[in-house]
């Protein structure tokens, strides 16, 4: 059975940029993982429905369209870490237009029983600069303060997902221009 290591962050935060850094160092030294991101799996389906057009979308399905698609990939990244030590690129919740929705609900945890889960964070006013500077994503305008707000969130959702599981919790700062040492503290969790 592999290592199954869920990795969160709020969008802008740079947790894609953190996991493909920790990643690359791993693999020089000989240990291997194989990142997945949940989001794809989900969207994956929700177009082929023809639910969404684009991944920024998702955040706007109907709560049991979302718990569907929850399902199903969690099922099959469960599947893939039978044999493989895995990152599970997610989010820990979802700002939705009803309020905060749990990116890991009791039904995929179940599924998925991570090992750990890691939250990227870095400071509210940093993630809103990298927002404004990504022209690639369709975003919801919004401030510090709600980034500050959705960081919380994250923490106390990952508490109960950790009451849940088991797992341990770890944050990993992704401040501006220390981007290894973030790397550095994701890699010693993986290891």
């Amino acid at each position: 059975m592999g290592k199954k290591v869920v990795v969160t962050g709020v969008p802008g935060v740079g947790k894609t940029t953190v996991i493909n850094g920790a990643m690359e160092r791993l693999a020089a030294e000989g240990v291997a993982y194989e990142a997945v991101n949940f989001g794809t799996f989900m969207f994956d389906v929700a177009r082929k429905e023809s639910l969404v057009s684009n991944r920024d979308e998702m955040r706007k399905l109907g709560k049991d369209v979302q718990k569907r698609l929850q399902q199903a990939a969690a099922s099959e990244i469960a599947a893939m870490s039978a044999d493989a030590n895995i990152i599970i690129d997610t989010h820990s919740s979802v700002k939705t237009p009803a309020g905060f929705l749990a990116g890991l609900p009791e039904w995929v945890l179940r599924e998925l029983m991570p090992d750990v889960v890691v939250l990227v964070e870095t400071d509210p006013d940093q993630i809103l600069m990298r927002r404004l500077g990504d022209a690639s994503r369709v975003r919801d305008m919004e401030g510090a303060r709600a980034i500050a707000e959705h960081q919380e969130f994250n923490r106390a959702v990952s508490a109960a997902y950790a009451m849940y599981t088991g797992c341990t919790i770890k944050i990993v700062r992704n401040e501006n221009f220390l981007l290894e040492r973030g790397i550095d503290d994701l890699v010693d969790v993986l290891r």
